[in-house]
């Protein structure tokens, strides 16, 4: 952990840093997965954000190298409260969606609902936004829960989630106000 840990730290809090130099090595060894997960539980908020892309890229990369950890990303990393951390994690349970079980899907679903209810964040909301979306697809009740959410959002003060919110209004089969 203590050198993945070294690599993601310091520099400016927007920039990649060394990730995927991280990234490289653990596509290199799976082995080394193991060390870079535990950086989630980094003191530092840079090693933190910067793990959070990793991940998602590794995922991307083996999808069925993640799902070691999925249990791990539902409960202890999904409990962190940073920003970077549940943005991304939607994205990552998006990509995890077709191969967890039905007991392992419910509790991400109840993270990003709890995420859109009450995230401030941008990026956090967009992405709930745009997974929910999808999952709703096949979920009814999901897109009824969904439904007066994106109508409030729609509302937001903030550019980029006003954007997506009438998005999903559609998505929803509902018309976004004034259209």
């Amino acid at each position: 952990m203590e050198e993945f840990e070294a690599m993601l730290s310091g520099g400016h809090p927007n920039s990649l840093g060394r990730t995927l130099e991280v990234v490289d090595a653990v596509l290199d060894d799976r082995s080394r997965l193991g060390d870079l997960y535990h950086c989630y539980f980094s003191d530092d908020k840079v090693v933190r954000l910067r793990m959070s892309s990793a991940m998602k890229r590794v995922t991307i990369e083996h999808r069925e190298w993640t799902m070691d950890f999925v249990d791990g990303l539902q409960t202890d990393v999904a409990a962190i409260d940073q920003a970077s951390t549940q943005w991304t994690l939607a994205l990552i349970f998006d990509l995890l969606a077709d191969r967890m079980s039905l007991r392992q899907h419910a509790l991400p679903l109840e993270i990003m609902q709890g995420n859109l209810a009450h995230h401030s964040d941008w990026i956090v909301l967009n992405n709930s936004m745009k997974v929910l979306g999808s999952w709703a697809r096949t979920d009814r009740e999901l897109a009824d829960w969904l439904l007066p959410h994106a109508r409030r959002l729609a509302r937001d003060d903030r550019t980029s989630v006003t954007a997506n919110a009438p998005k999903l209004l559609v998505l929803l089969g509902d018309r976004p106000e004034g259209s």
